[in-house]
């Protein structure tokens, strides 16, 4: 294929991807009141081999051609437009985690401690339980696991898998609803972030743990744990000079910026070259970069080309690995039931009880279990990198993903239908 070819069908894949992303989260957020991501998550699927594949099959393989190019006989090369996409992908997974850190409101951690110490403490410890017990139990059977897969790994991957909060869903729909200010929305943000926290934390451990070489497994775990530190102690007080050249200038300028970006790739470039994934150390730049106007002018600069172009090729890509055929027998349906059972007890249930122990009426507590629940693109990421790490087959990939969506899709209707009485007062 030549550099021509190579570019017209790059085209005609992002204008599909970005023409069914934009109309599907249309019509979900105009008739069915869902948010912009879950429209992009079914757009992804539909994309994929489980709907366009199965309606046009040659047309879905010719657009979005998954096979590698067989070349001889024994050189196997990635599909080079496939390749691009995936680069692409990943760069806006950089971005968007790192913008997710860039969001993380650490103000809120001390405003309401205690009750969102509570509530993320059951987000986290209950779904980890019952997750790390799942994969136990399945662990060995039904070929969910990648064989070289230790059933500790396995259980390590379901726990954070489980406890994962879409904290960037939250913060849309508490906007949308009106409630961003409010107590309910601090506190529900707050456990979010904590939460949010804690399972990139496991899954970071996780990753290292997964290393064939002890020697591999110690620079991964000490790596991270050296540059962790190093940002919280020390990279946060280099980069208040950003702060600094935004009140002088007066506002983000092209120089500051594309040093940002500098500084944001280099962070992922060490977190995946230790042995963790690359969205770790974008994730870990964030929360340590300085807040107020800079943070504010950063974010408005990146997040529409982010949201708007990259964001919709990850959820293509996870649709291209999401096969509903896969599931072809009773008891894979039945476990992926099981699963969604237990993400919503794990979850959602469990934060309820949290939140009516520290004194929410059972309305609001209601209300930030559903919140808490819904999983969204941070489930997808990290579904993905166990997919890319050979942690999980694609069976129990398409079994998560269902979760991720049925858990995010039931919050918007939930949350309409409890937050209306409210009587909330704002906190500001």
């Amino acid at each position: 294929m030549t550099n021509s070819e190579l570019l017209l069908e790059l085209l005609l894949q992002l204008i599909v991807i970005l023409s069914v992303c934009r109309l599907v989260s249309y019509i979900g957020k105009r008739y069915l009141g869902q948010t912009d991501v879950v429209g992009e998550m079914l757009a992804g699927i539909m994309l994929g081999p489980s709907l366009f594949g199965m309606i046009a099959p040659e047309l879905q393989q010719w657009l979005f051609p998954k096979n590698p190019i067989v070349t001889g006989a024994t050189q196997i090369f990635p599909n080079s437009s496939m390749s691009i996409l995936y680069a692409l992908s990943q760069i806006g997974l950089i971005i968007y985690m790192f913008l997710v850190g860039l969001d993380l409101n650490t103000e809120l951690l001390r405003n309401r401690a205690k009750s969102a110490g509570l509530v993320s403490l059951a987000g986290i410890i209950s779904p980890f339980i019952l997750g790390a017990i799942a994969a136990f139990c399945l662990h060995g059977s039904n070929g969910l696991f990648s064989p070289n897969i230790t059933p500790w790994a396995a259980a390590l991957y379901m726990g954070a898998s489980m406890s994962i909060t879409a904290f960037p869903m939250l913060a849309r729909i508490l906007h949308e609803k009106g409630l961003i200010k409010t107590k309910l929305g601090t506190l529900v943000l707050a456990a979010g972030s904590i939460d949010d926290a804690i399972a990139w934390c496991l899954l970071a451990l996780v990753l290292a743990s997964i290393k064939s070489s002890i020697n591999i497994a110690v620079i991964a775990i000490g790596g991270t744990l050296i540059y962790v530190l190093f940002m919280w102690f020390v990279g946060r007080r280099i980069l208040r000079c950003f702060s600094y050249w935004t009140r002088r200038d007066g506002e983000v300028t092209i120089q500051t910026f594309t040093f940002v970006i500098i500084i944001m790739m280099l962070c992922a470039y060490y977190t995946d070259f230790v042995g963790v994934h690359a969205v770790f150390g974008a994730f870990i730049l964030g929360t340590v970069m300085p807040r107020g106007h800079f943070a504010k002018s950063v974010h408005q600069h990146l997040e529409y080309l982010t949201t708007a172009l990259l964001v919709p090729i990850f959820f293509v890509f996870s649709g291209l690995n999401t096969q509903l055929g896969l599931l072809n027998t009773p008891q894979l349906w039945a476990l992926t039931f099981l699963i969604i059972a237990i993400a919503i007890s794990g979850k959602g249930i469990a934060c309820t009880l949290a939140a009516r122990k520290s004194g929410e009426g059972w309305r609001e507590s209601m209300t930030i279990g559903a919140l808490m629940n819904t999983r969204g693109m941070m489930e997808l990421i990290i579904l993905n990198i166990g997919l890319e790490q050979g942690l999980i087959t694609p069976t129990l990939f398409t079994i998560m993903v269902i979760m991720a969506i049925v858990t995010t899709l039931i919050c918007s209707p939930l949350v309409n239908v409890l937050a209306v009485p409210f009587n909330i007062q704002s906190d500001i």
